[in-house]
């Protein structure tokens, strides 16, 4: 008689990952300040109405958690004044290195960076803070809990923090899409459990809880309509192919000429969003905001 055994099931590996999203997002550094005017827009009242609802405003320390090339950090800096501080997190230097000159750019002194893992807060020595942000950076950490906690615990008694995450994939075509046509050419397995990604708080209810179980409270989730609008299909293909590393990941297992394929094939799913004289891809973001 023939004992069947079962094969074992991939499991997520949260090291590597990280070390996969430190490289790309020190590779896509460069290109995500070079579209900043476009995040600006794109982003930018999702980002005022993210710091409305934190509450921020003049003299308030502020920790940015996965600040990216810090275009909200600067949103942030801007309301506090010279009496406030932000302090601008990123697990890559490389970008940080951007949101540095933005600042100085800005003719902002109120900005310092630190490079730190977004789920080793603890380990900061700065604080406590009034208000902790994070736009559409906690969906990407591998132990969101630990992100969470850690961001609750920076904060001053009766201080606030306020995430912006995507909303579901079926609200935010101009990115699923791309993803679910990728997915299917690379022949990847669905994500795995607990492997985090876009929209892995994309249920208000999932980011409600996920708040409330790091121990925030007076929590509060807004919807926020923030389409993508550019000039047509291609400029948004440029956009997701110079900015988003993790697409590239995706595609690392086919050939040049199966990647062009895809690439195109997604060119072409993405002219859907084309209007008259204007590309407009669907995109709703959401927005926490708890109490500690």
């Amino acid at each position: 008689m023939r004992i069947q055994t079962q094969e074992p099931q991939p499991t997520f590996n949260p090291v590597l990952y990280k070390q996969t999203t430190l490289e790309q997002w020190n590779q896509a550094a460069e290109a995500w300040d070079r579209w900043g005017p476009l995040l600006s827009q794109w982003l930018g009242q999702a980002t005022e109405t993210m710091l409305d609802l934190a509450g921020v405003h003049k003299g308030f320390r502020v920790l940015d958690v996965a600040a990216g090339a810090g275009e909200q950090s600067i949103a942030a800096a801007r309301r506090v004044g010279p009496q406030g501080q932000v302090l601008a997190t990123d697990l890559s230097p490389e970008i940080l290195k951007y949101a540095r000159r933005s600042a100085q750019l800005a003719g902002l002194d109120n900005i310092r960076t630190q490079v730190i893992d977004g789920e080793c807060l603890d380990d900061l020595a700065d604080g406590p803070f009034d208000t902790v942000i994070s736009r559409v950076g906690l969906i990407y950490f591998p132990d969101q809990q630990k992100a969470l906690r850690g961001m609750r615990n920076k904060l001053r008694e009766g201080g606030r923090v306020a995430a912006m995450v995507y909303g579901s994939a079926e609200c935010n075509g101009f990115f699923s899409l791309p993803v679910s046509i990728i997915r299917r050419r690379a022949k990847l397995p669905p994500p795995l459990p607990g492997q985090p990604g876009p929209f892995s708080l994309g249920q208000p209810e999932v980011l409600e809880k996920a708040f409330a179980d790091a121990g925030l409270k007076d929590i509060r989730i807004e919807r926020i309509d923030a389409p993508v609008r550019l000039r047509n299909a291609g400029e948004c293909l440029q956009f997701e192919q110079e900015s988003f590393g993790a697409l590239h990941q995706m595609l690392s297992g086919l050939s040049d000429a199966e990647k062009d394929a895809t690439w195109d094939e997604i060119e072409q799913a993405l002219r859907q969003f084309e209007r008259e004289d204007h590309f407009e891809g669907p995109c709703e973001m959401l927005i926490a905001v708890g109490t500690r």
